[in-house]
């Protein structure tokens, strides 16, 4: 098997390095904002639904309407992302998610959004993230040298942790000094789509050198083909992958029932907790490298691990905001520490020909968990109550470590 030859070249392991590339700097401030657009747009969202309705269902099916796109086309996005112009095929994506965050403020701020309607926006939003996301993530390797990019995906999660941060937070707060938090809502969906054009401007200016084609001969269904034979053939991949569903199957409760256990706060309380998950997200990429030099991937993935279950655990029966916001931070450093490490793996792991094929299938499973996850803990939380569910899945994240001495990344990495 053909060694990626980011892995050939010792890492660059100055966390900051590749914001010393123009275009990478260029790029990266330009998707901060477009992030910080997006969590806005996902605290709206989650208190919108709660606005139309109480039931825990609906609720969580917001989160379905996120993840369930990346079912139907991840395949599709990275085949696509691998074969044609990844630059022109981005600028369709941006743009078609700028429409549907248009259309679907307009109807916020005139009153027409019923949680069906929201849903359906929601997943066609869903559809265009996960269009963009493989294209996006292969992008980076064009614009830092190979011994950056380590250095240069964990940059990235950085970034949209920064947003995740300030996004919720400003979310949080517009909903809460506009009247009507329908309206405060509306307005977010709004910004969130004028967010985009940063992006969409670098990528209009953007001319990439002349690249090499791999796979402009290759056919549609060809490419997917041929994606999946890699994935089967490559045992860290394999790895990568079994990994991230064990995580996201259960850490998707977080995210299914945390606008219900964030109600009892007000919208303000909700945009906080949304705001440290991303501040803990935020300390975790800043850890991440320190812990890379004296500990092994497996043994980082293990502790993150518990912290999250720890979070869920603790997070559902604080009744003080303040109690609620630390673990929801202590969750998203360990979210941190899970998915970067995981992300850096099936990065580095695969050559550029294949790249974002690889990648659409990490997100494939990724999301697909959270998606189906959510759909789980939804109907679990409807039957009995919020703090079981989530100490189910505490547990059972818990327990799933014991499926990890089968599966690991340092081993995968040396067959």
């Amino acid at each position: 098997m053909e060694t990626p030859a980011s892995m050939q070249l010792a890492p660059d392991h100055s966390a900051l390095s590749p914001l010393r590339e123009p275009l990478f700097r260029s790029l990266w401030i330009a998707a901060v904002i477009s992030y910080t657009g997006s969590w806005m747009q996902t605290v709206a969202t989650g208190w919108l639904m709660t606005s139309l309705t109480n039931s825990p269902m609906w609720v969580a099916l917001v989160q379905v309407a996120v993840s369930l796109p990346v079912l139907l086309i991840a395949l599709p996005a990275g085949a696509l992302a691998d074969i044609v112009d990844r630059r022109k095929f981005l600028l369709f994506t941006q743009s078609s998610m700028v429409a549907a965050a248009t259309v679907l403020g307009v109807m916020t701020l005139t009153h027409t959004v019923t949680p069906q309607i929201l849903l359906v926006f929601t997943f066609l939003l869903g559809v265009g993230a996960v269009m963009n996301d493989p294209a996006w993530q292969a992008l980076t390797p064009d614009l830092v040298p190979p011994s950056k990019l380590p250095a240069a995906v964990a940059l990235n999660s950085a970034g949209f942790n920064i947003a995740r941060a300030v996004g919720p937070a400003l979310g949080g707060l517009l909903i809460a000094t506009i009247c009507c938090g329908t309206d405060g809502s509306g307005w977010a969906f709004l910004l969130n789509a004028v967010s985009f054009f940063g992006v969409i401007l670098f990528l209009y200016n953007w001319k990439p050198a002349n690249s090499e084609r791999h796979n402009g001969h290759e056919t549609f269904s060809g490419a997917i083909s041929i994606g999946l034979r890699y994935a089967r053939q490559e045992p860290k991949i394999r790895t990568v992958l079994i990994r991230t569903l064990l995580f996201s199957l259960f850490a998707s409760v977080f995210w299914a029932l945390l606008p219900i256990i964030a109600s009892k706060f007000g919208a303000e309380g909700f945009g906080a907790m949304l705001a440290f998950f991303g501040l803990g997200a935020l300390l975790g990429a800043g850890a991440l490298s320190a812990a890379r030099r004296c500990m092994s991937s497996d043994t980082i993935i293990a502790i993150s691990t518990l912290v999250f279950a720890v979070a869920l655990f603790g997070l559902v029966r604080s009744s003080l905001l303040a109690t609620a916001s630390t673990f929801s931070a202590a969750a998203g450093l360990a979210w941190m520490g899970n998915l970067a490490t995981l992300n850096t793996a099936a990065q580095t792991a695969a050559p550029g020909w294949v790249r974002a094929r690889v990648i659409s299938m990490y997100v494939l499973v990724l999301q697909g968990g959270l998606a189906l996850g959510s759909a789980v803990w939804g109907a679990m939380a409807s039957r009995t109550s919020v703090e079981f569910t989530l100490t189910m899945a505490a547990v059972l994240l818990t327990a799933g470590l014991l499926l990890a001495p089968w599966y690991r990344l340092q081993e995968a990495a040396h067959r």
